[in-house]
């Protein structure tokens, strides 16, 4: 069993997400999330949360991820670039300790 740095929502556990920008309106298409954005998550259990746009990421083949975090449950998503929950959670988890090494790093260099 791997060591989890973070956890993360899964997907099985998400039943909406609603995606509110500073702009007050939705993306209008994939790779329209931007830093700061937030996604409210309601999960199957009835709890809702806000998670916060923390880190966008590009993968080798071009393919865009956000990485967004919620502060009250202390716990990261990750979508696509246009805010859909990623369905695969190993590929969730491996960007997720990608971005955690990354951070850790540059928080090292400062």
């Amino acid at each position: 069993m791997p060591t989890w740095l973070a956890t993360f929502i899964k997907r099985s556990t998400i039943r909406e997400t609603i995606i509110d920008t500073h702009q007050g309106e939705p993306p209008a298409g994939e790779g329209n999330l931007q830093l700061q954005d937030f996604l409210m998550i309601e999960t199957t259990d009835g709890r809702k949360d806000e998670y916060e746009i923390v880190a966008l990421l590009e993968d080798e083949d071009g393919s865009g991820y956000a990485i967004a975090y919620s502060e009250k449950s202390d716990q990261f998503i990750v979508t696509d670039g246009s805010g859909t929950i990623l369905d695969n959670d190993e590929l969730a988890q491996e960007i997720l300790d990608d971005y955690i090494v990354f951070a850790q790093e540059s928080a090292g260099e400062d």
